[in-house]
């Protein structure tokens, strides 16, 4: 289902189908591929809690939630929703200026994930440890703050790839462990690169309509040229941080499955040169960056099951 697809499909006003479209689910598959590698990495270091596995992947697909709901509710009340020109990777979700759900009802919605996250956090760090409190506050003030606060301060780039990329993996990690270790620093890295990636070159397509509400970010900082060099420099520090790590015996070799995706990785980086040259639309690109990064933080997760599985 496709952001396109919901604005010509017809929607019931308040109708649970609209509702669960309100939380975009096409994009939850980030974290659903973020929320294991954590515990993989703790598997493939002697160490795995199914319980702690499946309840930190529901909170972080629950923070996924709050942020994707939050972020419709604000950019409506800021009225960029109305402004932008939506695709089927950015633009929102077009239900709340549509006047198919209750803004505030909306709200609440991303609040109570957000209040549901908390309970699951202070359980963690009752259970595994206090040191875990810095990586959910910093989350949770990410996933708040981003719209109304953080995109407007050329800091929103920073904030998703840590809020949605490495503290995720980080915090898997230490449900698991109750430490946080080199190793684990080094391999949140690229899932950190990929995320921030995802918003940055999402902000393409909305770059005027973001200038209108006051938002400041790095397209607008840099430049469209500039931002295509530091999201082609993101995309190969991810594939540069896997093969460090495997070279400082830091990551197992298997991990360099990831470079599986390099081709793929090249295409989209063609494509987004392609249109900066006027030669191509930039769909295409957003699709391929996608997908580059939701196979990339898969196969990073494969990456450490074959290595413990063949002892590599």
């Amino acid at each position: 289902m496709t952001q396109q697809g919901q604005a010509t499909e017809p929607l019931a006003p308040g109708a649970l189908k609209t509702w669960f479209l309100e939380t975009r689910p096409q994009f939850l598959l980030l974290s659903v591929v973020l929320g294991p590698i954590g515990a993989a990495i703790a598997w493939y270091e002697g160490t795995l809690d199914w319980g702690a596995l499946l309840l930190s992947w529901v909170g972080v697909i629950l923070a996924h939630v709050a942020v994707n709901v939050l972020n419709d509710y604000f950019d409506w009340a800021s009225q960029l929703d109305f402004r932008t020109r939506r695709t089927p990777f950015s633009g929102g979700s077009g239900i709340l200026p549509a006047g198919l759900l209750e803004p505030r009802k909306v709200y609440w919605l991303g609040v109570s994930m957000l209040a549901i996250d908390a309970v699951i956090a202070l359980y963690f760090c009752l259970t595994k440890g206090w040191a875990l409190l810095p990586v959910v506050l910093l989350g949770g003030a990410f996933a708040y703050f981003y719209t109304p606060y953080l995109s407007h301060w050329s800091v929103g780039e920073v904030a998703a790839g840590l809020g949605l990329g490495s503290l995720v993996v980080l915090g898997a990690y230490f449900v698991q462990t109750g430490t946080y270790t080199w190793s684990a620093v080094l391999a949140s890295l690229g899932p950190g690169f990929l995320t921030a990636n995802l918003l940055l070159l999402n902000e393409f397509p909305d770059l005027e309509a973001d200038r209108t509400v006051g938002r400041r970010n790095l397209v607008m900082r840099l430049g469209p040229v500039g931002a295509a060099r530091l999201f082609t420099a993101l995309l190969l520090g991810t594939y540069a941080s896997v093969v460090l790590g495997v070279a400082l015996h830091l990551m197992p070799v298997g991990t360099l499955v990831v470079l599986l995706t390099l081709p793929l990785a090249r295409q989209t980086i063609l494509g987004v040169q392609a249109h900066l040259r006027g030669e191509a639309p930039l769909e295409p690109a957003l699709g391929g960056n996608v997908m580059t990064i939701l196979s990339t933080d898969f196969l990073l997760t494969l990456g450490y099951l074959l290595s413990g599985f063949l002892g590599l």
